[in-house]
This record gives structure tokens, C-alpha cells and sequence, in this order.
């Protein structure tokens, strides 16, 4: 893992805009630079190496995913008028609306030059998934959007949902590296499944912390989806499986006109889920989900030492939750 972070690193050091327009290439600029986890672009290198291929040649379509990755969030940051990124300001709060969508717009477009470099042989083929990805992240945050508007949103919609917003770039990021090493389509697919169900899996364990987690580790104020009124899987749980009464309590508490103090609305949303005890309810969803991940990294035609370095990483990110 230290390896493929320096790698991703060392290549994001490289300048990766022009320099004029300053208006427009510096807050793109300024976002690559506010750093983050770079899970994504490491999970092409992994998939990869996971089937003998050259990593070297995987860097450039690395770089693709995690620009794109960051434009994506140029623009979720726009529609949901968030003020701090990383602990940063983000990019239309500091230079305005405008800007902020023209200059995702043109990190948008420097990730099909860096997906461009990838080898001819296999860039039809990258290309096709890269697409795919792009497409589903927009439909998941249509529909997250879409959601705040409901109130007949189902488990089923809301696993969809973040399998479009977040689960699919990490299976894809998987594929993308899968090919680039020549896998056959078996194992490419199925290193897909393993990136997706791993990244649902993660996406609900970050719903059970934004709850019930320590704030000191998760590294955000824990409540903050009860208080933006968020639709997660506990909520939606908890309007699924609650008495009439709970439900009324719920619903009362989530459409108040005139909010309750943060801290009281957080106290009785929590009451009504440890009474029903959905935190459980959601770590058995979700340790469904990341076990038959895991069956699937099991069944590729791989070295069950390469295979090892992925169990790792994955049990690496289920312990943020445990």
C-alpha cells in the first residue's frame, strides 16, 4: 500500500493543469491538492498487480480516476452548498459558482487526456468502463438528490443509490487496473463485484458512524446526517421496521419547520434507532454485503499471496468501523 500511495503521489507532484488561464486551472489545481485518501487511484494500481501487470503502465488511467474523482466532488460540493472540504474551503466558496463549474468542467476533460495515454490495446476497453463509472456516479447523485424529495425510499433504493454514487468508481478503479494487465473478462468482472460490494459495505458503515461512532476517529461531527435531514439506510430502516408511533417521531423530526437545537434533534433520533436497534440491523447489511465481496476477491484466478494484499485492504477499511 505504501508503495502505490508514493507512486500516485510522486505523480500528482507533476503539474497537471496549465498555468492560464489562472482563474480556471488554479482551483483545479487547488483541489488535487487538498489530498485525501487516494483509495481510488490505488485501486487501479492493485488491480493490476493483482494479475502480473506493469503498473507503470496503470499510473496515467490511476491519475484519471482520482482527477475525476475530485471533479465529481467539485460539483457535489456546488449542489449541496458545502462550505469545507477536507477541512478546506471549497472551491465555489472561495472563487464563486462560476468558476467552480467551469473549472470541474476542465478537470473533467483532463482525465480523458490521462485516460488517453493508457496503451492502445487496451484503451477501447478502459475507455468503455471509465464511461460506464461516469455515468453511474451522476445517476447516484441524481437520485441521492431526488431522495430528499421522497418519503417512500426503500432499502432497495438506497443500496442502488450508493452502488451508483460510490460503490461503482471503486469496482470500476478495480477493473480499469484488471485490464490494463490483460485479464480475461471473468476475473475482470468479477474484481469489479469485489470493488462494489466492498464500496456499499464501506458507504453503510459510514452511515453507522456519522451516528454512533467516536468523533474523535471518524473525524467529523457525529449527527451531522440527522441534521441535514440525510436519508441513510438507518433512517430508512427505522421508518421501515418502527410502530406507527416511531414513525410518526421520526417523521415529526425530520420535517419541523422550525428546527430543534442540533444536539436535542441527534438525542431523540438516536432514542427512536437504539429502541428499534437498527445500528445492528445495519452492520448485519453490511457484513452481508462485504462477505460476499469477499467470496468473490476468493474465486479470481490469482496468487493467494496477491489476493492476501487485497483481503488486507479490505479488512483495513471494515476496521474503521469495528
Amino acid at each position: 500500500m505504501e508503495n502505490y500511495l508514493r507512486l500516485i503521489d510522486e505523480a500528482l507532484l507533476q503539474p497537471q493543469f496549465p498555468g492560464e488561464p489562472r482563474s480556471l486551472y488554479y482551483p483545479a489545481e487547488y483541489m488535487m491538492s487538498l489530498g485525501g485518501k487516494r483509495i481510488r487511484p490505488v485501486l487501479v494500481l492493485m488491480g493490476c498487480d493483482l494479475f502480473g501487470g506493469d503498473i507503470s503502465k496503470a499510473l496515467q488511467p490511476a491519475l484519471a480516476v482520482e482527477v475525476f474523482h475530485n471533479f465529481s466532488l467539485v460539483h457535489d460540493d456546488l449542489m449541496d452548498n458545502a462550505a469545507l472540504r477536507r477541512g478546506k474551503e471549497t472551491v465555489h466558496t472561495r472563487w464563486g459558482r462560476d468558476i467552480a463549474i467551469l473549472s470541474g468542467d476542465v478537470m473533467l476533460v483532463h482525465a480523458y487526456e490521462l485516460l488517453a495515454k493508457a496503451e492502445g490495446k487496451v484503451l477501447p476497453q478502459i475507455l468503455s468502463v471509465f464511461n460506464e463509472l461516469a455515468k453511474r456516479v451522476c445517476e447516484g447523485q441524481q437520485l441521492d438528490m431526488d431522495f430528499q424529495q421522497r418519503n417512500d425510499v426503500t432499502e432497495k433504493d438506497y443500496l442502488k443509490m450508493i452502488g451508483l454514487k460510490t460503490a461503482a468508481l471503486l469496482g470500476g478503479s478495480f477493473k480499469i487496473g484488471a485490464l490494463i494487465a490483460e485479464a480475461n473478462p471473468e476475473d475482470a468482472a468479477k474484481i469489479y463485484d469485489f470493488g462494489y460490494g466492498l464500496g456499499t459495505a464501506f458507504q453503510l458503515h459510514d452511515d453507522i458512524l456519522d451516528t454512533f461512532g467516536d468523533e474523535e476517529t471518524f473525524g467529523k461531527k457525529i449527527g451531522g446526517d440527522i441534521i441535514e435531514n440525510k436519508k441513510t439506510y438507518l433512517t430508512i430502516k427505522a421508518l421501515e421496521v418502527g410502530t406507527a408511533e416511531q414513525v410518526t417521531e421520526l417523521e415529526h423530526l425530520y420535517n419541523l419547520i422550525n428546527p430543534l437545537p442540533p444536539e436535542e434533534k441527534i438525542k431523540r433520533v438516536k432514542k427512536v434507532f437504539e429502541e428499534l436497534n437498527i445500528a445492528n440491523l445495519a452492520l448485519q447489511k453490511r457484513d452481508e454485503i462485504y462477505n460476499n465481496s469477499i467470496q468473490k476477491l476468493e474465486s479470481i484466478a490469482a496468487t493467494t499471496e496477491k489476493k492476501n494484499i487485497l483481503l488486507a485492504f479490505a479488512e483495513g477499511l471494515m476496521q474503521r468501523v469495528k
